[in-house]
């Protein structure tokens, strides 16, 4: 009996350590974020809701362990295609599907030191950003992610997108 004990209490030593180590190695983004909030630097430096996502963008971006990522961000109140299918859309209907969107699939990579993410895209709504690679400046608070995308020259402006991580009971 002495023996199986012991051999019991090896294991879930081992066992023990072995997840502390998994948990200790899992990529520090890992998890399941919803959106807080979309917005825009203006050219002055004030904030304000990003126009093309509105005041109640829904987004979900989910990370697994080793970096791989699905990001989707939604403008709520999109109108709904009057011919019911999807195929058949009219060039407004078509603009409104595609601008209230952002989504995206592959895996981020990250510098804390620099404070770099590195979403590498796989795959878009938008195919210009497909097998891309896109730089975002990025701030980790706890639970509260917050990043930056690169100054867009024509609209004088920088998209921000603010996270929170679900918490897991």
């Amino acid at each position: 009996m002495k023996k199986v004990f012991a051999v019991i209490l090896l294991a879930a030593s081992a066992y023990s350590s072995l997840a502390q180590t998994n948990e200790a190695s899992r990529f520090p983004l890992a998890g399941t974020w919803i959106l807080k909030a979309a917005e825009v630097i203006l050219a002055d430096g004030t904030h304000a809701i990003d126009p093309g996502l509105g005041k109640d963008a829904k987004g979900v971006l989910m990370i697994d362990a080793d970096g791989q990522y699905s990001l989707q961000i939604f403008k709520p109140g999109r109108p709904k295609f009057a011919s019911g299918d999807k195929k058949r859309g009219t060039p407004e209907e078509y603009e409104s599907a595609l601008l209230g969107i952002s989504t995206h699939i592959g895996h981020i990579k990250m510098d804390t030191v620099n404070e770099i993410l590195q979403f590498i895209i796989d795959y878009a709504a938008y195919p210009n950003w497909e097998h891309t690679t896109q730089i975002r400046q990025f701030k980790l608070d706890g639970d509260e992610l917050y990043y930056q995308l690169p100054a867009n020259a024509g609209a004088g402006t920088i998209a921000v997108s603010i996270w929170r991580r679900v918490k897991t009971k």
